[in-house]
């Protein structure tokens, strides 16, 4: 079928809305009609080839929208249905039958080789020439997306479809750090590296498991000061201040129970980890270019300390994103706040308006 995507032919260049015929849906896929997309810091990383991946490609991996086609072995969705679209999995690993399944052991070839599984091509330009897509198992920078069935979760009809697309991605993986992967007790203290969507979810997540202090780390004072209106209770200018010091002092000298790092940045991974009390946890959920490191002090680490990896919030989306949802209209989290929207042909403008603080998670509407 035709639809109009948004496609990167060339590294670090403009996103170019273009026709594209997308193909049929195979028995165990499902085509979305995209209603809204967040865009994630990931999707510039790979249009950036900061991670190496096949051009051109369709990327976009926050989608939501209505069903309006399904393989003839779908079970769980039907047309109509108002989904939101999140990373794929195969579901039968080791790590998917453990319950982890942002853990896949094929989440490489199901959600970035640019291709299904079978190396099959989902995306043709109007010449005919191969465009990569199922990116996260979607490519929903576009009017329409093929999922699998895995990978797209039912949600409500009386909630609002455009916003919820980020819980597939970015707002799980931020809450999720809190919620599933790290989950501090009432009164723990916490501090979050980075106050963009991720980071200000963690804030939020923190919130509800009721965490204190919350120590918010960022650059832009306006971005710590919404931290605070979302629940934070400390917040720190990395740019103007020793982090690790400011931290000590807010917790007595102690260090900080749980760390959430989320900038990707090798020297702020390394304060997330110095900021941590004795037998504290640093949850590393910020993704960086291919082939960054990091150093630790040895001997801190000894002393109990834990750097622990977090993809995609440690979720399983059929059960986080419904639970997110409900949060949501208790009014606990108020992810709504922190969205901004635009047309898909502005796609270039949002990212521009994201990579220079002007918003936080920009949602495109095809």
């Amino acid at each position: 079928m035709k639809i109009h995507a948004a496609v990167s032919r060339q590294s670090k260049q403009p996103f170019n809305l273009e026709a594209l015929e997308l193909d049929d849906p195979l028995d165990n896929e499902v085509l979305v009609r995209i209603v809204g997309v967040g865009l994630c810091h990931t999707d510039v990383v790979f249009r950036d080839q900061a991670v190496p991946h096949p051009l051109p490609a369709v990327y976009g991996h926050e989608g939501s929208g209505v069903v309006e086609r399904v393989g003839k072995a779908v079970t769980k969705i039907a047309p109509g249905d108002h989904v939101v679209l999140t990373f794929s999995s195969c579901g039968q690993c080791k790590s998917c039958l453990q319950g982890k399944p942002s853990y896949c052991l094929e989440f490489g070839k199901l959600n970035v080789s640019g291709s299904r599984p079978n190396g099959e091509a989902t995306l043709k330009d109007e010449s005919g020439e191969r465009v990569c897509g199922c990116f996260f198992g979607q490519s929903s920078f576009a009017s329409h997306a093929l999922a699998h069935e895995r990978n797209v979760v039912k949600i409500p009809r009386d909630v609002p479809l455009e916003l919820m697309g980020p819980l597939g991605c970015g707002i799980q993986t931020g809450a999720g750090a809190i919620l599933n992967a790290l989950q501090p007790k009432a009164g723990s203290s916490v501090v979050i590296f980075g106050a963009g969507s991720v980071g200000l979810a963690a804030v939020l997540a923190a919130a509800i498991r009721g965490c204190y202090p919350i120590i918010v780390v960022d650059l832009q004072p306006s971005r710590l000061e919404l931290a605070i209106e979302l629940g934070g209770t400390h917040t720190v200018n990395g740019g103007a201040v020793d982090a690790v010091a400011a931290i000590r002092t807010i917790t007595n000298e102690q260090g900080a129970d749980f760390s959430v790092e989320c900038t990707g940045v090798p020297k702020v991974v390394r304060q997330a980890v110095d900021a941590l009390a004795i037998g504290g946890v640093c949850g590393v959920v910020g993704a960086a270019p291919a082939g960054a490191e990091v150093a630790l002090d040895i001997n801190s680490v000894l002393m109990g300390r834990t750097v622990k990896g977090v993809m995609e919030g440690d979720s399983i989306p059929e059960l986080f994103i419904p639970q997110l949802i409900e949060f949501w209209r208790q009014g606990k989290f108020p992810f709504d706040r922190l969205i901004k929207f635009y047309p898909l042909a502005d796609i270039n403008k949002a990212i521009d308006d994201s990579e220079h603080g002007g918003v936080l998670k920009a949602v495109m509407r095809p």
